[in-house]
């Protein structure tokens, strides 16, 4: 284990060749700031670089996996430790913002996607917009009955979250479904479209998360790394992050647009539209 002290997530080990990560601020349904966002990705480092583990199991305390992005959060990028290329995050006009949302969105998202060892969401109750950024990546989605997953940033004047996976996740049809009405789809219909692994009644959604994760994690490291490997190049093949990259380029479009004309990085009146639908 690290020695690091982390105040938004936290790290066990449930059962043998298994890490636990923890999203730990129910008290916002698990909303996530730059900070957040950090501690995340190096607890996942943490559990990387363990030869013990085998396979990484992401949770989350209280009733909702994830509201999505910390609106209120004043974190600062040159407060936090980065893993990319991206630069300049305080720089004016589009260049600061679009290099922060690179980074700790897309970036980590993608890094997050390509760990070496398999990996699983355990999800329970409400998973929105910035949530579902942090349930995709994983390899396999272990979710209760009562979970409902939604993007509904459209209303915003953008075109979704930032890590724009939406067709390959539940096909092209439900995809623009998601985005055109906003609306939640419940956990049976993201298993008939195969976005999840496994749907359980909520009191067996700890269990059944770490007992898939102890089943995996019985078979040689190497033979988990060439299998994930050779499904996620696949993925690759029919053109994922090119996919990610042109979507990333349109969703700041539409902030600049919400910048000059709404003063804003969203468009206001989609807050009234989100509320009036929940």
């Amino acid at each position: 284990m690290s020695d690091v002290e982390w105040t938004r997530i936290r790290y066990d080990t449930p059962a043998d060749g298994v890490a636990r990560v923890t999203l730990a601020r129910p008290e916002t349904a698990n909303a996530q700031d730059y900070l957040m966002l950090s501690e995340l990705n190096q607890a996942f480092d943490v559990a990387s670089k363990d030869d013990s583990v085998r396979v990484i199991v992401l949770a989350a305390d209280g009733k909702h996996f994830s509201s999505g992005h910390d609106l209120r959060a004043n974190n600062r990028m040159e407060d936090l430790e980065t893993i990319g290329t991206q630069c300049h995050f305080d720089a004016e006009g589009a260049e600061g913002y679009m290099a922060r949302e690179a980074e700790m969105y897309v970036g980590l998202c993608w890094r997050w996607r390509n760990i070496a060892k398999p990996t699983i969401a355990q999800v329970q109750g409400k998973v929105i917009a910035g949530g579902l950024m942090l349930v995709w990546p994983m390899d396999l989605i272990v979710c209760s009955e009562d979970a409902t997953f939604s993007d509904p940033v459209v209303a915003f004047g953008v075109n979704g979250h930032e890590y724009f996976t939406h067709p390959y996740e539940v096909g092209a049809r439900l995809a623009k479904d998601m985005l055109f009405t906003g609306r939640a789809i419940t956990a049976t219909e993201a298993l008939q479209h195969g976005m999840v692994s496994r749907v359980v009644p909520r009191d067996e959604l700890e269990s059944a998360a770490v007992e898939l994760a102890a089943h995996i994690a019985k078979r040689p490291m190497f033979g988990l790394t060439l299998a994930k490997q050779s499904v996620n190049n696949t993925l690759d093949a029919m053109g994922m992050y090119t996919a990610i990259q042109s979507a990333f380029g349109l969703h700041h479009v539409g902030h600049s647009h919400n910048r000059i004309r709404f003063g804003g990085l969203v468009d206001p009146s989609g807050i009234d539209v989100i509320r009036s639908e929940a």
